[in-house]
């Protein structure tokens, strides 16, 4: 009972902390920007209706424009802010904000969410859902943890889930690998993000308190209750661990060594190369014996939206990427290998592993090897 109080203490605490922010801020974020875009430009407005057809979604006009969805493909990890709007009222899709930020930004990923965000998004808190068993930062929390917190924002199997954040593609794909990780494929990102979202006239919200907050902070006091070995509520998410979408550092090792995957890491290159210092304290310098380079906004287009599958390709085919052989992605965190994992999920390559440790668990042994690049 204490720590499910403390969890629910320090949860407040942090929603108290921000009303002064939103209070603040709320006039910046509802600008004339916000003002709702019709789905096509026409010249007079046009009054849309949705009906949902087997596996088809409907919109008509009352005009004679009309347009049809067709439901998306799992084969394809990213859906249009143009889908999201026609299919939001949709009451299997369950959209999350899972904004999170490096701590240098000095962000607060909850605050912007209370300000500004897509209308019904429930806030899924990227550090909060994570390993409470390690001083890792938001590592893959158990399947009992992960599924706890999940049914207690209200999502279950059947649900088709879309995950959007406050950069375009950034912490969102973590998200995306972490519902595939526990068996859940009906999930997409969201291309774009709330930047997108916003960019084409499409309303936002705002919600310093009701529902949504409570389920955001009843899904951290379920994951605390987890390892607390607590009583949780009734669970209605069930996860199906797939182990070969996520790696440990022992897998990392033998593979320098077996050389059976390709390892591409994410970080950009003066990291990768240990010329720039680390941005968490006591990490060392450089990278995994045997890996390359892929900054991951090479995956992202000027708005921040995942490139075509030929963009894509040139990418790895520059950095000698074969695409028919085992691939691993890492980072900094496995926050940003989840970008790599997402571009080459979009040319055919669903069963991409990422190193959920990856550097700050890497660079931090005193064990291991690490190799540095010459300037």
């Amino acid at each position: 009972m204490a720590s499910a109080l403390l969890s629910r203490t320090l949860f407040a605490h942090r929603l108290i902390k921000s009303s002064t922010f939103l209070h603040s801020s709320k006039s910046q974020f509802f600008s004339s920007k916000c003002q709702k875009k019709p789905f096509y430009s026409q010249a007079a407005p046009i009054h849309f209706s949705y009906k949902v057809l087997g596996s088809v979604t409907c919109c008509m006009a009352s005009s004679r424009a009309t347009f049809s969805t067709q439901a998306v493909s799992t084969n394809e990890p990213v859906v249009s802010v143009d889908w999201l709007h026609a299919n939001l009222k949709e009451p299997d899709i369950k959209v999350l904000d899972a904004s999170w930020y490096m701590p240098n930004e000095q962000r607060n990923p909850l605050q912007e969410y209370q300000v500004a965000h897509i209308p019904g998004a429930l806030f899924f808190d990227v550090d909060g859902i994570s390993d409470r068993t390690t001083n890792l930062p938001h590592m893959l929390p158990s399947e009992e943890a992960f599924a706890a917190a999940v049914s207690s924002l209200g999502i279950e199997n059947k649900d088709e889930v879309v995950v959007y954040d406050g950069k375009g593609i950034f912490s969102a794909a973590r998200v995306w690998w972490m519902f595939r990780v526990f068996g859940h494929d009906r999930v997409w990102v969201l291309d774009g993000g709330l930047p997108r979202w916003r960019a084409s006239g499409y309303d936002v919200e705002s919600s310093a308190s009701g529902d949504a907050i409570l389920k955001a902070s009843a899904a951290s006091e379920a994951i605390e209750k987890v390892y607390q070995r607590q009583a949780v509520a009734p669970i209605t998410f069930q996860t199906k661990f797939l182990p070969h979408l996520v790696w440990t550092l022992d897998q990392v090792w033998k593979n320098i060594e077996e050389t059976t995957y390709q390892h591409i890491d994410a970080r950009s290159k003066p990291r990768f190369d240990g010329v720039s210092p680390e941005p968490r304290k006591g990490i060392r310098s450089g990278h995994v014996p045997g890996s390359k380079c892929i900054p991951f906004p090479q995956m992202l287009d000027g708005s921040q939206t995942l490139l075509s599958n030929e963009e894509l390709k040139k990418k790895f085919d520059q950095e000698g990427i074969s695409l028919d052989k085992p691939i691993v992605t890492s980072c900094g965190t496995g926050v940003t290998a989840c970008i790599l994992a997402l571009g080459l999920h979009r040319l055919g390559k669903t069963d991409v592993p990422v190193y959920d440790g990856s550097w700050t668990e890497w660079g931090g042994h005193p064990d291991v090897p690490v190799s540095t690049s010459e300037a």
